[in-house]
């Protein structure tokens, strides 16, 4: 493999990571320098930042009047399982997945809260399912963006202002890096570590007056762990909404959080965020298109994410082979590429088709997904040659 030239430049942050993804640039430990560690959560002080950051997710993704947000514990899984177990079963539920994640929610949906009217729509890797067979007299579940895939909706038009039902969105890989029509989302859910590069554990709940309308006039037939508990009495909790979170945060993970919100609100907010994203990923599908052996997972262009780009490798040699083999010639580029130190963590999502899944998210400088490049052209050879003198 060395006998192959190396390409001159170098990545400046080799982490493609998509989650935790990569900190926004400019970012050091002594940001965090501030942080109210050894104190409890409950202090006026801390309960002030934990506001702080609920404030300015908000600004900065212009949630409406009248929505609420909260910091949930267990990331994004906790959040959106929070939303589901609370508020789903008043009505019919429609659920879709197109990947790993989503599948996720089809299963908790099936297995543990046994819902009676069901209906899931599962599209393969590459493809969304119908999105005009969903009926929205019914609550919709769905994942903005399929992180494992690189698939996301391409827009909410599909979704009717005047719909009956819910719309519970698992955002964690779109929001920060994809327009959100708020008049079509009911509950939107994500986690600090991904589009924002932040530290893994916290999510965000986010919940329109529809959403606590339905929390305060329908109970579930379910238990509720305590973790999951949005109201009492009746009525919303309405401290959750205010930075009175449900267990004890990460004070260090919360200043973590800001200073990568205080990164956005400096480069220009969510315009900026928006188009850097765009940017990032626009030079990786850029050079997918005029490279014979690699292709996106994504079939139809305008279903590709911006943020988790996943690629199969279409080179006719290696199609040729047994899918296990496929697979292995994957992560050995994906190895080739960590040992040499340009990329790290690009290997596919275990539950995916063998390739490579490259973050471009708003944390990621579109200069280093340039630099990248000519070493997954390099990789790519270098492997292949290898397989040649195996054979």
């Amino acid at each position: 493999m060395t006998d192959l030239a190396k390409p001159a430049t170098r990545p400046a942050n080799p982490n493609f990571s998509c989650g935790p993804c990569t900190k926004h640039p400019g970012w050091s430990l002594a940001n965090l320098e501030n942080a109210l560690l050894g104190r409890s959560h409950r202090a006026k002080d801390c309960m002030a930042r934990l506001k702080l950051a609920i404030d300015k997710t908000k600004q900065i993704l212009g949630v409406p009047e009248g929505y609420v947000c909260g910091i949930m514990p267990g990331s994004d899984t906790g959040a959106f399982e929070a939303a589901m177990w609370s508020m789903l079963g008043a009505r019919g539920v429609d659920v879709l997945a197109w990947e790993s994640f989503g599948s996720g929610w089809v299963t908790d949906t099936v297995k543990q809260l046994k819902l009676k009217d069901l209906r899931t729509f599962v599209g393969d890797y590459g493809v969304l399912p119908n999105l005009a067979e969903i009926d929205f007299t019914r609550d919709v579940v769905l994942t903005a963006n399929g992180t494992a895939s690189g698939v996301k909706v391409p827009n909410f038009d599909f979704v009717p202002a005047d719909r009956e039902g819910l719309t519970l969105v698992d955002a964690t890989s779109s929001v920060f890096a994809q327009p959100i029509d708020w008049a079509k989302v009911d509950c939107l859910t994500f986690s600090w570590q991904k589009v924002m590069g932040g530290e893994a554990a916290h999510g965000m709940l986010i919940l329109s007056p529809r959403a606590i309308e339905r929390l305060e006039n329908y109970t579930p037939p379910w238990p509720l762990p305590k973790v999951f508990r949005l109201t009492k009495g009746g009525k919303l909790i309405a401290d959750i909404f205010e930075g009175a979170t449900i267990n004890t945060p990460s004070m260090l993970a919360v200043e973590d959080y800001l200073d990568a919100l205080r990164w956005a609100e400096e480069i220009g907010g969510l315009p900026a965020l928006l188009k850097r994203a765009d940017a990032s990923s626009k030079a990786l599908n850029d050079w997918i298109d005029r490279t014979p052996w690699v292709d996106n997972l994504a079939i139809d262009r305008a279903t590709r994410s911006n943020t988790s780009v996943c690629l199969k490798i279409v080179d006719p040699e290696i199609t040729a082979l047994p899918e296990a083999e496929q697979a292995a010639f994957a992560k050995k580029i994906v190895a080739l590429l960590q040992k040499e130190g340009v990329a790290n963590d690009i290997g596919s999502y275990r539950d995916a088709p063998p390739g490579l899944r490259i973050w471009t998210g708003s944390t990621v400088e579109t200069s280093d997904v340039e630099a990248l490049l000519p070493w997954l052209e390099w990789a790519f050879a270098a492997t292949k040659s290898e397989l040649a003198k195996a054979a």
